[in-house]
């Protein structure tokens, strides 16, 4: 055999390290994501957490139980700048500083965020107090969601729900159903925009239609949770055709 010596990369600007924790029975963030980010400037590692196929409020709390462990599959030498929670229900039920202490109790990262903090975020810079909310979900699982908005001053007078608990069911409902439920929703005018809540739901290609319909800002669980990520590891994410939040045109 023979032995050879080697030199380890340095490179003069580091791509931003991310990592991205996906349920077990999310078949849209992972794909969106790629999608979404900039692989010039972000180095993506995904990890999955297990998760129950139906949605219930306990199965979502139960998720935490394996969180420390699903994070501590990223590789243990990486450092990120950010790591992100993905599922909004799950965030609504087991809070956002819960997450975030699991998922530091095993991986070394400078942030955490998760869909719900990053509405909230986006909310804040597009200064939205009330939202339409869609979502795939029942009841239950809706509520927290909702009661999380409101304690941060955010305000969902009208809400609209395809009452499925099936996750192999959510990542099934077509691109008319959502468009037209949330153009049905988002044309209130009782509200400023609309959230397309759900990791799972595919919503990044109906966003543009929907904000051309309404006239409203469209925002989606992938589409902030990517926008947050990216601002937190300090790297303007701009798209065409993703909606108002990602069209290099809002304020900050």
């Amino acid at each position: 055999m023979t032995r050879f010596s080697y030199t380890s990369d340095h490179p003069d600007e580091k791509p931003a390290t991310i990592g991205l924790v996906v349920l077990q029975a999310d078949e849209t963030l992972e794909h969106d994501f790629q999608r979404l980010m900039p692989p010039e400037k972000i180095i993506q590692h995904v990890t999955r957490l297990p998760s129950d196929s139906t949605v219930s409020h306990d199965g979502l709390a139960a998720m935490q139980q394996s969180l420390a462990s699903a994070v501590g599959l990223f590789p243990q030498a990486t450092q990120f700048d950010v790591v992100g929670f993905g599922c909004t229900s799950g965030a609504s039920i087991i809070g956002a500083s819960n997450i975030a202490k699991l998922i530091t109790s095993n991986c070394t990262t400078a942030n955490v965020t998760d869909p719900l903090s990053a509405l909230i975020a986006a909310c804040g810079m597009l200064k939205l107090k009330n939202l339409a909310v869609l979502s795939p979900y029942v009841k239950e699982v809706s509520d927290a969601l909702r009661a999380s908005l409101q304690q941060a001053g955010i305000n969902s007078p009208v809400f609209g729900s395809f009452e499925e608990h099936r996750e192999e069911k959510v990542v099934g409902i077509d691109r008319k159903s959502i468009l037209n439920a949330a153009i049905q929703l988002g044309s209130s005018p009782q509200v400023d925009a609309i959230f397309l809540s759900c990791t799972n739901l595919k919503t990044l290609d109906v966003i543009a239609d929907i904000e051309a319909k309404i006239l409203k800002p469209v925002l989606s669980s992938n589409q902030v949770l990517a926008w947050h990520i990216c601002k937190l590891a300090g790297i303007e994410l701009k798209h065409r055709n993703k909606g108002h939040l990602l069209s290099g045109q809002t304020t900050t």
